[in-house]
């Protein structure tokens, strides 16, 4: 599909298209330089911080389904997919056939490029005009609150959608961690959307092909320890913007949370297991029955923390909306919308919760 562009040129709008952020310290710098203060700007408001949100008052713990089940047509792993994506918007998978080097390689590169200097990490960074390098992501105005933690984001699938530019050529052995990664997510991400695709009353291929071209982005987080933990944030909650997201996560330390009945639930690490979230866009194409669910990351006083979240993503020209087959029993309640203006208008805002979907829903018209 061409991708339509009323104002400049496509190529133009393709490098805006993932937004910019404005430049903001290096907390990972912040903290070596003092480890006990913490700055006015990235104190949370009272109701988002940590300690004052409500916390689930369930003991349960996120799905975790057998890949290697999932994959072999279990019917009851597939059942379980479904009541994941329908009841939580978040799972764990184990037995993915990711190996488990590869996955030790990628959290290797990610820690090496973090322990660099910042001179040479800055060498990376962010230009005014893209998402892509070192910073930080989601800063709009000079007066919001700020996330307790650093990142570099990367485009990594297709391979023409790289900037080479910003990949840590100081860091050996780190582009070869990440292909291999990225192409070991990208087999699990296209095994995962065809069993969803058959969930949602159509082939295995059906969301790959309303995709277009799957794309891949990978953002990789450092979270230094904060010595007061209960003010501040790693990452405010938000839900994310494209079709499912894969993490990798640190396995002994828990930061992730989740929403859920109206309370934050910490996600325990399974060892060398992948935690898998939906989407905006898959909630825009089965019409609301699986639905992006808000999610935060939060700091401890001891030690820092990285992940890596991997977005898969549709082509920015095509439009996202329901499908036919999620549309059988229950009425239309989203619109077709530009997946091109739904990024642009994820990415001009802070994170602020689920409020950015009201973008999609009929009922915001």
């Amino acid at each position: 599909m061409d991708l339509e562009v009323e104002n400049g040129g496509i190529e133009e709008d393709r490098v805006r298209v993932w937004g910019k952020s404005l430049p903001v310290p290096s907390v990972q710098e912040m903290v070596r330089n003092d480890s006990e203060s913490v700055p006015e700007r990235y104190i949370q408001e009272n109701d988002n911080r940590p300690l004052n949100s409500a916390l689930c008052s369930e003991l349960s713990e996120i799905p975790v389904i057998d890949f290697s089940l999932l994959i072999n047509g279990n019917e009851d792993e597939l059942n379980k997919l479904d009541f994941a994506c329908i009841e939580w918007g978040f799972f764990q998978i184990i037995n993915h056939g990711v190996a488990e080097e590869v996955l030790h390689d990628m959290k290797a590169a990610v820690a090496a490029f973090f322990s660099l200097s910042l001179d040479e990490k800055k060498k990376y960074s962010m230009p005014e005009n893209d998402l892509q390098g070192y910073g930080q992501a989601y800063v709009v105005s000079e007066e919001q609150k700020l996330d307790w933690g650093d990142l570099i984001f990367l485009m990594t699938s297709p391979l023409e959608a790289r900037n080479m530019k910003y990949w840590p050529n100081s860091v050996p052995g780190f582009k070869e961690a990440v292909d291999e990664y990225s192409r070991e997510v990208e087999r699990v991400s296209e095994e995962i959307m065809a069993n969803m695709s058959l969930l949602m009353g159509m082939d295995k291929n059906g969301l790959k092909r309303l995709h277009v071209v799957m794309k891949q982005s990978m953002r990789m987080n450092y979270y230094p320890p904060c010595s007061r933990p209960d003010l501040v944030l790693g990452v405010s909650s938000h839900s994310d913007g494209g079709s499912i997201t894969i993490l990798l996560q640190d396995d002994d330390i828990t930061g992730l949370q989740i929403k859920h009945k109206g309370g934050w639930l910490p996600v325990k690490p399974i060892p060398n297991a992948l935690v898998v979230n939906i989407g905006d866009a898959v909630e825009a194409w089965s019409n609301g029955i699986y639905k992006s669910i808000e999610h935060r990351a939060v700091t401890n006083a001891n030690k820092a923390r990285m992940s890596v979240a991997t977005f898969v993503q549709a082509d920015e020209g095509i439009e996202i909306g329901p499908v036919e087959s999620m549309m059988q029993d229950r009425p239309r309640m989203y619109k077709n919308v530009k997946y091109l203006d739904y990024i642009k208008h994820v990415l001009g805002r802070k994170m602020d919760g689920k409020a950015h979907t009201n973008f999609l829903k009929l009922e915001s018209e």
